[in-house]
């Protein structure tokens, strides 16, 4: 039996991948299984070490909880500044004249060109000596700058692959009923291209999130991860504890911030399948009186 797109497998094909399969699995459970030894003969999996995340709250209210509000703050200034930049100048990288299309290309490109590590060394270099920003706060402008320069320029290209993966006859059919190139973008092409484009936003996104650690690890800014140090000084050298728990949290934040785009953009899809047309009662009244329909008798 086959389908448009591959041969399904026959018989000896379906025992063979159950195979595979099987050896998958086991080769899985022999590798969890050395881990955990492992981890046992150092006393990485004594209660001791992971006790202060269960039963001392001081573990999160004086590491773990404000490592998280930087790391989500410097993401979420990140995010509302990249968005819309990036918007811009993907949506200028598509405009018919030269001065603004070659220079937002070369913006874009320089930008997506140059490690987000280095881009934050130089911003927090700037900030040090031709600004007065403090050097509490420092970290966090040059990590938030390093993101938004990189992540702007990737935003930038999501939103121009958006755009022209439309079919032309949504740009021609609005040329036809008279609409300027700024009212077809505004009003036709970037509605449409919004529910393509969100995946890949929200990968970019997610990226962000876990891009603020770089920051932490060099620039000494007060994130997530840069709190396992002293976390894990106060609590015994419980290191691969720390890491463990604040890898668990990174999957919660970005699984729940992929969950909410993903119930976004079925609600989009859902939204574009109807005309929106509303037919009221009035329109159906097949009374003898009002504004609605009237039945037609037929002669007899």
């Amino acid at each position: 039996m086959t389908s448009v797109l591959f041969d399904a497998p026959g018989p000896r094909a379906k025992a063979r991948n159950i195979v595979y399969s099987a050896l998958f699995v086991v080769v899985a459970a022999l590798v969890v299984w050395w881990l955990v030894v492992k981890l046992d003969d150092k006393n990485q999996l004594d209660w001791i070490k992971w006790k202060p995340f269960f039963t001392d709250s001081q573990a999160w209210t004086t590491y773990l909880l404000p490592g998280l509000g930087q790391t989500l703050l410097a993401a979420a200034i990140s995010m509302v500044i990249a968005l819309p930049l990036g918007a811009v100048f993907g949506i200028a990288r598509l405009s018919d004249h030269v001065w603004v299309r070659v220079p937002s290309a070369t913006v874009v490109e320089f930008f997506r060109s140059i490690p987000v590590l280095i881009m934050m060394i130089v911003a927090y270099a700037v900030y040090a000596q031709y600004t007065s920003v403090s050097t509490d706060d420092r970290p966090l402008y040059a990590v938030v700058t390093g993101l938004v320069l990189y992540n702007a320029s990737v935003l930038a290209e999501i939103v121009r692959a958006g755009i022209l993966s439309l079919p032309k006859g949504q740009t021609e059919a609005a040329q036809a009923i008279g609409l300027r190139k700024g009212q077809t973008m505004r009003s036709i092409l970037l509605p449409q291209s919004v529910t393509a484009m969100l995946p890949a936003i929200v990968s970019q996104l997610v990226v962000i999130v876990k891009d603020t650690a770089i920051g932490g690890s060099i620039l000494g800014f007060s994130e997530l991860i840069n709190a396992v140090r002293p976390l894990s000084a106060a609590y015994g050298a419980n290191t691969i504890a720390c890491f463990t728990i604040v890898g668990v949290i990174y999957i919660i934040v970005n699984f729940t911030l992929t969950s909410l785009a993903t119930w976004l953009e079925k609600r989009l899809r859902a939204g574009k399948k109807s005309t929106g047309a509303v037919l009221s009662a009035a329109t159906l009244d097949t009374g003898g009186t009002g504004t609605g329909v009237q039945p037609v008798k037929a002669d007899a």
